[in-house]
């Protein structure tokens, strides 16, 4: 016999979920059709020229704000553009597990983001379509769009996958377009994923939601899941003023520390 939660409710899809999104998120059910710099992902990976124009784009821009820089070096728009393309299925799929204990469709014809008009940076994000999965206990699993699995493991394992199949496609249209090797791209694609749900419990504001964030980085990423490059990398440390503190080393550079004046990121993999 299968199990229904005493209330449910058929109207509770995934458009009600992201009503309740935090509004700092930036996450929406819709493409506004009036505002400018929307693009839809599955539009974008069709026509990779454009990926190679936000690059120069992103290019100009970082020349604007380095003068002093004789040349951009190439690594790092292109690294940067990586780094933000994988932030949008990564984000999506993780706000959405924390906050709802819902994954929606990741798939490029679902998602949709608004490059920002000053930094040519993912600045809103569109989730398209109205499935998900969830949990039995879920007041939407009687829904139309919701199919019902057995428990918070489960669901961590379709949001594993379905952002694995997502940044599968990106980095096969990406990667020839650049000169960064597989195991970079794989590295970026990880660092997104392990940032995304640490972030999606920072957006909660207090201790203990940012520990709930780390908790659903472990549930998605306790191991390393091929081709990803590791397990989450999240662990507390003690920072400058004594206090232990949450933070991570990442697995990928961003090449920023090529830029006039700067220097390695924290946690950056080249000063380990």
């Amino acid at each position: 016999m299968s199990y229904l939660p005493a209330l449910v409710s058929p109207e509770d899809g995934l458009g009600a979920s992201l009503s309740r999104m935090p509004e700092a998120t930036g996450i929406r059910g819709s493409v506004p059709e009036a505002e400018p710099g929307w693009v839809h992902c599955d539009d974008l990976l069709d026509e990779p020229d454009r990926l190679v124009r936000w690059r120069d784009r992103l290019g100009g821009w970082l020349a604007e704000r380095y003068p002093a820089a004789p040349a951009i070096p190439e690594r790092t728009p292109a690294t940067w553009i990586l780094s933000w393309y994988l932030h949008v299925p990564a984000f999506a799929g993780a706000m959405l597990l924390h906050h709802e204990r819902r994954v929606p469709s990741l798939a490029p014809p679902a998602l949709a983001f608004r490059i920002g008009g000053d930094r040519p940076h993912p600045d809103s994000i569109a989730i398209l379509g109205d499935g998900f999965h969830c949990l039995p206990t879920d007041p939407g699993s009687a829904h139309p769009g919701a199919v019902v699995v057995r428990d918070e493991r489960t669901l961590a394992a379709i949001l594993r996958g379905r952002f694995i199949a997502h940044a599968n496609r990106f980095i096969d249209v990406y990667g020839p377009l650049t000169r960064l090797g597989r195991r970079q791209l794989w590295a970026a694609a990880t660092d997104a994923l392990d940032n995304a749900l640490w972030s999606a419990g920072q957006l909660g504001g207090t201790p203990d939601a940012e520990g709930a964030g780390v908790a659903d980085a472990a549930l998605v990423l306790g191991s390393r899941f091929p081709p990803l490059t590791s397990a989450s990398k999240l662990r507390l440390a003690t920072g400058a003023d004594g206090r232990r503190e949450w933070t991570r080393n990442r697995e990928s550079c961003c090449y920023s520390y090529l830029l006039p004046a700067e220097s390695e990121c924290g946690g950056c993999p080249r000063i380990r």
